[in-house]
């Protein structure tokens, strides 16, 4: 049986408009607008998917939250310099750059509408013993 692959990440916002400027201004680049509330940017071979219910036409918002201990992880070549952008685009910053105890090098933080969001230098990723997300 072939592995499955995981293509598509829904992120609840409350402002597609504000969350295209955010993602497209830390992930460094546009994306693209795929209905009146989507925005998907290519993130690898996932697509992080903005979805503002509101501006779709699918009702409110009251469904469509994270658990407040779910966090979006994103593989990044240069953390220094994405830890710039993320906060001069208005990210919140909860713990700056350190090293994990399983050797990954990160800084975590919130989006403007609160989701939790990591980044870890691609250099440090640890997807656990044994396993590699490249195979």
């Amino acid at each position: 049986m072939q592995t499955p692959k995981l293509y598509r990440i829904i992120l609840p916002v409350q402002n597609i408009e504000k969350a295209a400027r955010f993602y497209g201004a830390v992930l460094g680049m546009p994306g693209h607008r795929v209905s009146p509330g989507r925005h998907y940017f290519r993130c690898g071979g996932t697509i992080l998917a903005c979805y503002d219910p509101v501006a779709d036409g699918d009702g409110g918002q009251e469904e469509w939250r994270f658990h407040p201990f779910q966090y979006l992880y994103f593989a990044v070549c240069d953390l220094e310099a994405t830890l710039a952008r993320f906060e001069k685009a208005g990210g919140t910053v909860d713990s700056g750059i350190e090293t994990k105890a399983w050797g990954e090098r990160l800084f975590s933080g919130r989006d403007p509408f609160g989701s939790r969001i990591s980044f870890v230098d691609e250099g440090t990723l640890f997807t656990g013993r044994g396993m590699s997300i490249f195979s």
